[in-house]
């Protein structure tokens, strides 16, 4: 039996575990291990569980994943996301639709110091919810904007997707994050004019709120400026070179604690919940990136990421259609599975396709994290969807994904303009 053959039924055992419902993580190690026994040798297969695996857990890199994820949960339990949300709603709130509108505005504030869909839907969610039934917002709307603003957390920067992308294709942390910031910021104006749009037309579906006086429009700033000067001291000082991207979690964390106490909203019991979540957060990432590795060693030894590019560069077609082509493979990937776990499975396979095919990395870092962000709000299988679902269990879920479905719309007109005009992503880089 051929490497490549070899590697192929490894995928097919890699998907079978987890159809049975065996989590991604022990999916991959249990196959990798196994594929290095049967491609290499035991000598080789222990040889990556010892020296490889602990060169991946020592390295600096790995401490930024911990520290920003207690970043946003020191962040999220001092009510800084209620600040921003009736800042956001002083403002806006008073047009058609400006109580949606609000909740994007708002997720993309707290996603600027939190990296997780997860806690950005949960904190949104928290305060939103009761908010938009208050003024009897449609339901479905009112739950898919919830769940898309949610996503917003890993693409505007800090994002966890995008350190992990960072690390499997070993690119520059500080570089990925401020190719993101532009992208993130036209994603949030494309889900408002969305919102616009659905609510011109059907005003029952986003009734205006009540007028607020310019005074206490003004009076309503002060709230923002906890996240502002956090977000500019973590990734201004990454884009100044001030620090570096390990040390800029470090120093996220010690402003957060630092605002936190300044606030006098953060008790011992808070920063106890803080360090809990965190540590789960950070275990089930930090288990992904490791067995990924393992089996990424397993992939490359039999060569199947370099049969598939060398493959794909010998096809008569356009480069732009091979990357369309992989890019709806992420996506339905993302439909499927859990879009993170799914992404750390398949780059090791078409990250050398794309870049044999000649472009830029940082460039498809970026999409790629935009196309994994859609899969939160994609079924069956949608993260931010099941998160806004159990604060509201009488919700059917098939509601929420409704609601949410509409914003992939937002993402593909994104996705499609990057493609176009790249230097979008790449020119404050470069």
């Amino acid at each position: 039996m051929s490497p490549v053959t070899i590697a192929l039924v490894g995928l097919g055992v890699l998907f079978l575990f987890m159809l049975l419902r065996m989590p991604i993580s022990h999916s991959m190690f249990i196959v990798g291990f196994l594929g290095l026994l049967v491609v290499a040798s035991p000598r080789a297969a222990f040889s990556v569980l010892t020296t490889d695996v602990w060169n991946q857990f020592s390295s600096y890199t790995m401490s930024v994943i911990p520290l920003y994820i207690l970043m946003g949960e020191i962040i999220f339990r001092t009510g800084v996301t209620e600040s921003l949300f009736n800042a956001a709603y002083k403002w806006i709130g008073q047009l058609r639709g400006g109580m949606a509108a609000t909740v994007v505005l708002a997720s993309a504030g707290f996603a600027a110091i939190c990296g997780s869909n997860s806690a950005t839907a949960a904190a949104m969610g928290t305060m939103a919810l009761p908010e938009l039934k208050k003024y009897k917002y449609d339901e479905s709307l009112s739950t898919g904007v919830v769940a898309a603003g949610g996503t917003l957390g890993i693409i505007i920067p800090p994002s966890t997707v995008l350190l992990v992308i960072a690390l499997q294709t070993e690119q520059s942390v500080r570089q990925l994050f401020v190719a993101s910031i532009i992208p993130g910021l036209l994603l949030t104006l494309l889900f408002i004019l969305v919102i616009a749009y659905l609510c011109i037309r059907n005003p029952l579906l986003g009734p205006s709120g009540p007028q607020i006086s310019f005074k206490e429009k003004l009076q309503s700033l002060p709230g923002v400026i906890p996240t502002l000067v956090l977000f500019l001291f973590v990734i201004g000082g990454l884009f100044k070179g001030w620090f570096t991207a390990t040390e800029s979690g470090a120093f996220g964390v010690f402003g957060a604690l630092v605002i936190s106490l300044v606030m006098r909203k953060l008790t011992v019991e808070k920063l106890k919940a803080a360090l809990n979540s965190t540590i789960k957060s950070s275990t089930m990432v930090v288990t992904l990136i490791i067995s990924a590795m393992v089996f990424g060693r397993f992939l490359a030894l039999t060569r199947l990421p370099y049969e598939v590019a060398d493959w794909t560069n010998a096809l008569q077609v356009s480069p732009f259609l091979v990357l369309t082509a992989i890019f709806v493979i992420f996506l339905i990937g993302g439909c499927i599975m859990d879009a993170l776990g799914f992404l750390i499975i398949s780059i090791p396979i078409f990250y050398p396709t794309v870049m044999a095919l000649g472009y830029d990395p940082t460039w498809f870092a970026v999409v790629l994290c935009m196309v994994t962000s859609a899969g939160a709000i994609t079924p069956p299988v949608g993260v931010s969807v099941f998160v806004v679902k159990g604060l509201i269990p009488e919700m059917p879920v098939v509601k929420i994904f409704r609601g949410a479905t509409v914003f992939l719309i937002p993402y593909i007109v994104l996705v499609s303009l990057l493609t176009v005009f790249p230097n979008i992503v790449t020119f404050i880089v470069n």
